[in-house]
């Protein structure tokens, strides 16, 4: 009988180092290097002679965001899931990272602020990964490139992804043009990781030479954000981690806020909104926002807080999948990770975290199955639908409810509905079940966790109750 989703999900997202690794190949190349590039140049680098890695963005990721990230300087979570997987690959990581001026946890756990549709809410259980890395986007990945970097058999180049190369059956290397340069350079390589992201024109590439796309999967969401970073002061207020959501419902518009403290002893804030809900650039729009719609102390930071350069704004038309899965032909030699298999809503911070677990997916791919130029890659492609999947019902059973999302509905989507609903209520105040809700939503376990009688019937009998209680 094949494994449950949930184990599956539990064998992928394992704290343990590969006990044996071997070599399979002599050269494999990544296109991106974002951080599911840089995770999968890490774990190749244990069953591959050479990596090459081959990014566009030439500038330092010490001074800021790449131009290959629009959102880069948006808030980023690294969820617990994500961190047990860095520190899988690179142990040590979290502490480095707090010698570096990431925040360290606060004494005082109150600090950390929930509030959902006016209430507020228990915060987050524990969850045994240690300390929680709280960073920008620029700073978490400037660590894991240099982490990455740092292997003696991996190199990165900056240039232009320009295509594949393909045989009848399989994929013999990749072209780019180098950073400067008019004229593409072909690399071999035994196995080709397409990381470009939401962008990635792995799709066109196929086609072009007679492979089929993968399905593409849509669902819109119209997300609108506004960030900005101040200076820390504890004067204007003790705020370390804050989360606002208000949901659409009667007399409610869904809007989305956050606050977390970064290195740099700063700030950095988020309002955001769906659909004709815009925030802007402008200042004072922004702080408008923060004191009319969201927690007192957004409007405190935005008015009394030393804003530390402009508003920077993002917008996401979808959330989007491409289903490899599902493909009946499929070169060897080829998989892809991260964005460029799946993107989400960013809201609920599982893109990064998504990408560690890919790399975990390559890595049981890697020391379990044939060499990579001999088949395709259909177990890879597997596991990682069973993360797409985890991820994708979590956030669009959230964003479906939308106004402006009319579907697609999943089978059973009113019942799901009416019991996520009922464990939702539930888990704001009783600490078991915030406990197991929180697991789901940091990619620690499979959603199908939450189907287990224990936590079925206490979020019944706790519903129930409840509401005789009003």
């Amino acid at each position: 009988m094949p494994a449950s989703p949930s184990r599956l999900f539990a064998e992928i997202a394992t704290a343990e180092p590969p006990a044996e690794t071997r070599v399979v190949m002599r050269r494999a190349v990544v296109l991106g290097g974002s951080m599911a590039g840089l995770l999968a140049a890490r774990v190749l680098s244990d069953h591959a002679e050479e990596v090459l890695i081959i990014e566009r963005d030439p500038s330092d990721v010490d001074a800021g965001p790449r131009p290959g990230v629009p959102q880069g300087s948006q808030v980023h979570a690294l969820l617990p899931a994500g961190q047990v997987q860095l520190e899988r690959w690179f142990p040590g990581i979290a502490e480095e990272a707090l010698a570096l001026g990431a925040p360290p946890p606060p004494r005082d756990p109150s600090t950390a602020k929930i509030f959902v549709n006016g209430m507020v809410g228990l915060p987050p259980a524990p969850t045994g990964t240690g300390p929680a890395l709280i960073t920008t986007r620029p700073f978490l990945e400037a660590l894991v490139r240099r982490r990455t970097l740092a292997v003696d058999n991996i190199q990165m180049v900056y240039g232009r992804a320009d295509g594949l190369l393909l045989d009848e059956r399989r994929v013999t290397g990749a072209r780019y043009v180098p950073e400067g340069g008019t004229e593409p350079i072909v690399e071999a390589a035994d196995l080709v990781v397409d990381a470009m992201g939401r962008s990635s024109r792995l799709s066109d590439w196929l086609a072009e030479q007679g492979w089929p796309r993968p399905p593409m999967h849509r669902m819109p969401i119209k997300l609108n954000y506004a960030t900005a970073l101040f200076r820390r002061d504890e004067a204007v207020s003790d705020a370390w981690v804050a989360v606002f959501h208000t949901m659409a419902g009667k007399g409610r518009t869904a809007r989305i806020g956050g606050i977390n403290s970064v290195e740099g002893d700063r700030w950095i804030m988020l309002v955001a909104g769906y659909d004709e809900d815009r925030p802007s650039r402008d200042v004072a729009d922004f702080t408008a926002r923060c004191r009319e719609h969201y927690p007192q102390m957004f409007g405190d930071i935005a008015e009394h807080g030393e804003m530390l350069g402009g508003v920077i704004t993002y917008h996401q038309a979808d959330s989007r999948r491409r289903d490899f899965h599902k493909l009946d032909r499929l070169p060897a030699g080829l998989v892809a990770a991260g964005d460029a298999v799946a993107s989400f809503n960013p809201v609920y911070g599982q893109g990064m975290t998504s990408a560690t677990l890919h790399a975990s997916c390559l890595s049981t791919y890697l020391r379990s199955g044939p060499k990579p130029h001999d088949e395709p890659a259909r177990a890879y492609f597997d596991q990682v639908r069973v993360v797409v999947d985890a991820a994708w019902q979590v956030s669009t059973t959230a964003d479906i409810e939308l106004p402006h999302v009319d579907g697609p509905y999943p089978p059973g989507y009113k019942i799901t509905k009416w019991f996520g609903d009922l464990l939702f209520r539930a888990s704001l105040t009783d600490p078991v079940l915030n406990a197991r809700l929180g697991r789901v939503t940091t990619m620690l376990d499979h959603p199908a966790a939450l189907s287990r009688p224990g936590t079925l019937f206490r979020a019944l009998r706790l519903g129930l109750l409840g509401r005789s209680r009003r």
